[in-house]
């Protein structure tokens, strides 16, 4: 099959199996272009959440589909490649997080959601990029432990104000941002914005324009009308993601460019046949999962 027939044989098994697709801004154009729904962590999260359909086909990595399989524990959840993993959240190992409760017992844990569940079931509440100075401000105590993304928690712990504790870990894609590439980006683009990912390091951010998640990215589009260019310094899917929201506009990598080869791991030949044998569903402990609802569900709860 060809992409256009493999496009129109998904299209055809979603509504016989009843099945909704999500996709994270990161996948590849032809995967985003299939998907029911598209967004980042935090959008994803919230859908999860509202679902109607008994299949959900998720494509992006594991910690993402295990997070909709916990927020829908009667729902089917599938994904097309069991190994896009997250280096990210092999960070933060449960053993590791319970080794740290015992040197901070006074802490409030804060784990980003690029987590496993069985972290997410040792913390005490779940945030994203897009909601992560939401979720420190309304903690009610400075003792606070973020994990497993050092580079997002110096961004919110100077956002706050807050003394927060940070764990070693980061984005392998992000923490190469590469400050010299964006600058030579933005000399051969006069006038272009930046726009940069807050799990970037911090040279990086400080020489951004506007620093937001991939979902807020749409929005820094929308306040700046008069700019045609933007130099989008994240995971280069998002750069399809914006272009299909703002034709008009003209979104440029920086001159070395971010790739996550996990993210691409997903294809529209594994969606069809993840659609075609019911493969790969994601099943977790219901103890674990139950544990790890609750902090999704806090985060949930934060507007």
């Amino acid at each position: 099959m060809n992409n256009e027939e493999m496009k129109a044989e998904i299209g055809r098994l979603k509504k016989e199996k009843n099945a909704i697709i999500l996709a994270h801004n990161y996948q590849i154009a032809d995967v985003q272009d299939i998907a029911d729904f598209t967004g980042d962590s935090l959008e994803l999260a919230r859908r999860a959440s509202q679902i109607s359909e008994p299949v959900i086909i998720f494509c992006g990595v594991y910690f993402m589909a295990e997070t909709a399989a916990i927020l829908n524990p009667d729902k089917r959840v599938l994904i097309p490649d069991t190994q896009a993993g997250c280096p990210l959240a092999d960070f933060a190992t449960v053993k590791q997080v319970r080794e740290w409760k015992k040197v901070y017992p006074d802490h409030v844990f804060v784990a980003y959601v690029n987590t496993h569940a069985d972290t997410k079931a040792e913390i005490d509440i779940c945030c994203t990029s897009g909601n992560a100075e939401k979720v420190i401000n309304s903690i009610d105590s400075d003792k606070i432990v973020f994990l497993p993304d050092k580079h997002l928690g110096d961004y919110i712990r100077r956002k706050t104000g807050k003394p927060l504790v940070l764990w070693e870990g980061y984005c392998v894609v992000h923490h190469k941002a590469d400050i010299d590439s964006i600058i030579e980006a933005k000399k051969a683009n006069p006038g272009a914005l930046v726009m940069a990912h807050p799990e970037c390091p911090r040279n990086i951010l400080d020489i951004a324009d506007e620093v937001c998640s991939t979902g807020q990215m749409f929005g820094a589009v929308e306040r700046h009308p008069e700019t045609k260019k933007f130099i989008v310094v994240t995971e280069c899917g998002m750069l399809h993601a914006l272009a299909k929201r703002f034709p008009d506009r003209e979104f440029i990598e920086p001159m070395k460019p971010l790739r996550c080869a996990n993210m691409k791991k997903i294809t529209l030949s594994k969606v069809l046949d993840s659609l075609r044998y019911d493969q790969y569903e994601v099943k977790i402990d219901p103890v674990t999962a139950e544990k790890a609802r609750k902090s999704i569900v806090k985060m949930l709860e934060i507007k």
